[in-house]
């Protein structure tokens, strides 16, 4: 990764860069070696912790909403509602309520970064929260399904029928 005086100088500009990214494909491992290089501080995870505070909730409740997982949860709950209207009738904090809460801490939590600026926001749809501000540079890492397999298989130690099994999940799952 190199950047020169030019690439700095439009860098320099920007409050804050988006990497959105494919699973398996390193754009998490980017952005952290980007934020080191600029010297920017770097949300991926830690948006989820910043949720769960400002929500007052457990991490794993929020990690509930997080990505794809609520893309699954809406799906299933949709397909509920089909069969039984009454089932998909939950109290007063439904999961429809808590993931409206979970959406409005999350863009809380991400438009309030890049305000501060110099952050480099992985994931969580800072792509779409932050989308039409001029001084955002976003950013989609992909890659081939050829070199995801063995980057899954290292990084999480699985076999390579394992590895583009979990990659066809995730990309099944995944919101985009």
């Amino acid at each position: 990764m190199s950047v020169d005086s030019s690439d700095s100088s439009i860098i320099s500009q920007m409050r804050a860069i988006t990497i959105s990214r494919e699973y398996g494909s390193g754009g998490g491992e980017i952005a952290r070696r980007l934020a080191k290089r600029l010297g920017w501080g770097l949300i991926d995870h830690e948006a989820v912790i910043r949720v769960a505070q400002e929500l007052g909730v457990s991490e794993a409740e929020a990690a509930v909403h997080d990505e794809y997982a609520e893309g699954l949860v809406s799906r299933i709950l949709s397909s509920m509602q089909a069969v039984d209207p009454a089932m998909y009738a939950a109290g007063p904090f439904s999961l429809t309520t808590n993931a409206q809460e979970y959406h409005k801490a999350l863009e809380k939590v991400v438009t309030s970064a890049a305000t501060a600026g110099h952050v480099v926001i992985v994931g969580r749809a800072a792509q779409v929260i932050l989308a039409g501000q001029r001084d955002v540079l976003h950013v989609r890492v992909v890659a081939s399904i050829e070199q995801r397999v063995p980057y899954v298989m290292r990084r999480e130690g699985l076999d390579q029928d394992a590895a583009r099994k979990r990659i066809q999940t995730k990309d099944r799952d995944r919101v985009r």
